[in-house]
Order: structure tokens, then sequence, then C-alpha cells
């Protein structure tokens, strides 16, 4: 694909942070670089703040002196815009309202050249509305970095509706001889890592509005069971409350305040006091000097059973059986069939089985422990219990101890279907395949924006591929059943996968 010459100018209008970030970007790549802003004598504060940055990564080591030398060499300011008359990419990170980003393409296209690409960095407004009023709306592409610029590698290449292709593919390819990981995305609202990943955020915040859980524990077990890197009540903080609720209104928004967008009102209450998060010393958590740091509830240590029973399988849990007898603890084998499903019987009765969606308590066949869904159940280092209301006291500890003599910590969380990790992992799957059956993106750039732009430990698509889309599908519908409305109705293109694989099963 054909990227633009290194010699040719990028011009990148905004000198804020993210602004600063594009402009490193391009100026390590080689480009001369003109940085303007609306703001008299932003864009100087900005050039000097990079060229601390250049200065600093200098000293770690991390940019060779000419590198750093060349750079400043090519970075200029602009006090008015039509000082980027050569041009051949100007970046746009001003403030995220579709009537400025109009007013300032306008002006642009009296300036810059007709093969001048025209780029927006907007995260959340349709490409298609800020090209709408161009006389060329075909040559305005979105590239969405993700902060901080210089080292998240992911950019979303975003096509609007007028969108030519010539367009798309020279960003695509800029991008990529920046040292950036692109992927081609259509625009729809969230593009593909703000759809994609409202549930992680959602998800948590209904298990906290649920009172099955407090946020240091939610965060604690997305991050040490389910793998992710960060929990979602820690990085909304890291956000900004309002700046993570405002992206899930617009989403909602955009799409017909589908039910599947719902936000959370506990956030919404978090945004109205003011705690925004760690810019103002308190969101979810409280920030600063003697701040104490969240600690998630943990139980005590139990005594681990001398031996369980095993009734039939345990689905994406199997390798929990050779764990057990790997830490010395006997297990007696149950062949009969069992119809609801594989679980690990308890001295005292009580039934431990993986969370499919539904309640512990409400279980027909018994009294229950649900436990909660991992990726990845010997690397992970804690597992959430849920007790049904009616389990053996003692049964409950019995089952502390068997995931402590496993090498886990456990939190025990109230009674809620799908628990916490596998309700938002099978949520995640089916947003996942629904964007990718409506051209959003690819499968695999789906995947890729996902691990690349907020740090999963998985794409969706390869969660789909080891779990199995029927897991997800069940798991959702039974959700469904319990929350009624829509939110978690498995999309039609989940469930024509879990149908597929089940011909392919057959076959």
């Amino acid at each position: 694909m054909t990227a633009i010459d290194p010699a040719r100018v990028v011009a990148v209008v905004g000198a804020g942070t993210m602004g600063q970030g594009i402009a490193q970007v391009a100026l390590v790549a080689g480009h001369p670089v003109r940085l303007y802003d609306a703001v008299p004598g932003r864009a100087e504060e900005a050039a000097a703040s990079l060229a601390g940055r250049l200065d600093r990564l200098v000293g770690k080591g991390r940019l060779d002196k000419a590198t750093r030398e060349a750079a400043l060499a090519g970075l200029h300011t602009a006090e008015e815009l039509t000082e980027l008359a050569d041009a051949a990419l100007v970046i746009e990170a001003v403030v995220e309202r579709l009537s400025v980003k109009r007013e300032l393409f306008a002006a642009l296209e009296d300036v810059v050249a007709d093969d001048c690409l025209l780029a927006t960095n907007t995260s959340s407004l349709s490409v298609t509305a800020v090209a709408g009023e161009l006389r060329r709306p075909g040559r305005l592409v979105g590239l969405h970095f993700f902060n901080p610029a210089p080292l998240l590698p992911l950019v979303e290449v975003v096509s609007g509706f007028a969108t030519d292709e010539e367009a798309a593919e020279r960003a695509y390819g800029t991008a990529l001889a920046w040292g950036k990981t692109p992927v081609r995305c259509a625009d729809t609202p969230g593009f593909v890592v703000n759809r994609v990943a409202r549930p992680f955020y959602a998800e948590a915040f209904r298990v906290y509005e649920e009172r099955a859980a407090e946020p240091a524990t939610i965060d604690a077990v997305l991050r040490e069971c389910g793998g992710f890197r960060m929990g979602p009540f820690e990085l909304t903080d890291l956000i900004g409350q309002d700046v993570n609720e405002a992206v899930t209104r617009s989403v909602r928004e955009s799409f017909f305040q589908d039910p599947k967008f719902t936000p959370s009102l506990a956030q919404r209450r978090l945004v109205e006091s003011g705690r925004l998060g760690r810019k103002t010393g308190r969101g979810w958590f409280p920030y600063g000097e003697g701040a104490a740091a969240p600690e998630p509830h943990t139980a005590e240590p139990c005594d681990a059973p001398d031996a369980v029973g095993l009734h039939a399988g345990l689905g994406a849990a199997a390798v929990l059986r050779e764990m057990i007898e790997e830490a010395g603890i006997k297990v007696i084998r149950d062949r009969t069939p069992y119809v609801s499903g594989g679980f690990i019987g308890l001295p005292g009765g009580t039934g431990l089985s993986l969370t499919d969606g539904t309640t512990a308590t409400g279980d027909p066949s018994g009294a229950y422990i649900r436990f909660d869904l991992s990726l990845d159940y010997r690397a992970c280092t804690r597992v959430a219990l849920a007790p049904g209301a009616d389990a053996d006291p003692a049964d409950v500890r019995a089952a502390i101890g068997l995931f402590q003599r496993l090498g886990k910590q456990v939190s025990v969380i109230g009674d809620i279907p799908g628990m916490i990790v596998g309700r938002t992992v099978a949520m995640l799957i089916d947003f996942a395949l629904d964007a990718v059956s409506r051209g959003v993106a690819s499968a695999e750039d789906t995947d890729t924006a996902m691990k690349l732009g907020v740090n999963y430990p998985g794409g969706p698509g390869e969660w789909c591929d080891l779990l199995g889309a029927r897991w997800a599908a069940d798991f959702l519908a039974t959700l469904d059943g319990a929350y009624p409305g829509g939110r978690y109705a498995p999309s039609q293109a989940l469930v024509r996968r879990a149908d597929l694989e089940a011909k392919q099963g057959r076959s």
C-alpha cells in the first residue's frame, strides 16, 4: 500500500495531549511536522513539551540522538491555517464536537492542495458526518490513534460513507510505515474498539449495582481470573468517568437506544458527584497521598477436602480434574450420565459447577456453588465462587479450600446469573461476532483491535473458538431469560455460528 512520502509535510491541528502524541509519531517516522492550535501560544508550548519528551527518550536509551535532532529540526509551529498549504496529510485532534470539526475541515479545503489527505482522530463522532459538508468528502478518513499515541500500536482506519478507497489505503499504508498496526473498519458508532468493549464496563457495573461484589473485588476477578490487564473500575478511573460514560451514551444514542448499550446509573451518579477518577483525586477509588490501595475480598484459608466426586465433564474447566489430582486430592469418578451438566461433588453433598448463566440457588437438581469462568485455569491466580442460598456452609469452606490447594485466591460473591468473567466474555464474543457480521471489520482485525487497543488477553473471536459459539449462545440465552428486555439476547451472528458448529459436529 502507498504511504505518504516521509519528505512530505504532516500537519497536526490541535496541540493537546493526543495532538502532541500524533506529532511525535510522525516526527520519529521522518516527516517534517507543522503543529497548529487555535489558541495563541499553545502550539509553541506543545513544541517545547515535545522536545522534552524526545530528550527523555534519549536519556532512557529508547531513541538515538540523531533521530532526536532530525525530529526537532523538522518540527515547526504554525500561527495560521494558511501555513499548512503544502501538507500532504492533515490530522485533526481537536475537541469532540461535530460543528468544530466540520468548520475546521471546511477551512482546510480552502488552504491545502487537492491531493492532501484529511484525517480526523475522532473516537466517537461519525466520520461520514464530519465530511458531510466538504466539497470533496472522499479524501477524508478516520485515523483513530489510542492514547498515548507514541506507545500504543493500534490505529483504526475508518472509512466514512463517502471515503475514497484510495484515501483509506493511503492512510493505512502511512500508519503502517509509521510502525503502527492499522486495522480497517467501517464508520459505525464506536468503530471497533469502543463498540465491542462496552460490555467489559457495563457488566462489571451491573454486578456492582446488584451488590454481588464491590469494585475492588470485581476488578481483581477480571484481572486475576479472567486475565485482563486492568479491571473496569480502575480503568475507567484512569480514562476519566466523564469520558468513559460519554462514549457509552454516545454509542447508545447512535444505536437508537439499543438496550445492549444501556449505561450505568451508578457511573452516572459518580459523574454527577464530580468523582471523575484520577484527575479529580477520587472516582470508584480514592487517589493521592495517603490513599489506601483498593483491596479485594479474599477468603480466609480453609481446609481442602481429602476427596471429591466428579460427575460428568466440566466443560471449559475440564483441566481442573488434572489439577485436583496433581494437588493430592482424590477424585472419585461417577460415570452415570448427568443431564444438567458436570460438577464436582463436595463432601456434604453440595455440587460445585462452572457458571452457565443460571444462579446456584435456582438449580432444581440440588444445592450448588458456582465457580467463575477462567480462560486459563492453570495460569489464573484467583477464582470467584457464588454459593446458592441452600449450599452447605461446610461445603462452601471445602470449595474455598479446594481452590486454595490449587494455588488460587478465592473471592466469594453474591449468587447472580453468569457471575463476573462468564457474563463478560460471553457478551464480548457476541458483540464482536455481531460487528464482524455487519461489516464493521474483519474477524482478524477485530481480534487485533481488541488485543492492541485495550490490551485484552485474547481476541473475542479466539475465545469463541476456544469455548464454542454454542456455549456463548446458550449462556446469553439463559441470561436473557433472567433479565428480559433484550440486553442479553444473543445476536443472529452468534446463533448462526452456533448452529453451524452443531451441523459440523454431526457430520
